[in-house]
């Protein structure tokens, strides 16, 4: 358990920064602890996220043993937890770093940007 928290952790605090410097470089604005917090509560809700799946398969389908074959079992548990879980937590998390914790500063600021007006004199138009 110990191993697994700092591996956890390790990789959150790397996710962060990988996020900050290179996914979402351009956006932000936001001062670094608030975004660092914005971004391990996203993780959080994230983690949870990609266990659902798994939850589901053994709890409300009882896709575990001795209902279902160990086969049956470590299949289920694969493709919940590994495939589904995963593409759930990889959308969920892309979604809120860029709706929340790396938003689009041109976006916050409120500032519209507007088209020209035509140029009456093109015919075109």
């Amino acid at each position: 358990m110990t191993a697994k928290s700092i591996a956890v952790l390790v990789a959150t605090i790397v996710s962060y920064v990988l996020n900050r410097e290179w996914s979402f470089r351009i956006r932000g604005g936001r001062e670094r602890r608030h975004e660092g917090a914005l971004f391990f509560l996203v993780s959080g809700v994230g983690l949870v996220l990609s266990a659902v799946p798994l939850w589901i398969s053994r709890y409300v389908f009882l896709l575990e043993t001795p209902d279902v074959s160990l086969v049956t079992q470590e299949i289920a548990d694969f493709v919940s937890a590994q495939i589904i879980g995963t593409l759930i937590a990889m959308v969920f998390r892309f979604w809120a770093l860029r709706k929340w914790v790396f938003p689009d500063e041109k976006a916050q600021s409120g500032s519209v940007l507007l088209a020209p007006a035509p140029d009456p004199t093109d015919e075109a138009a």
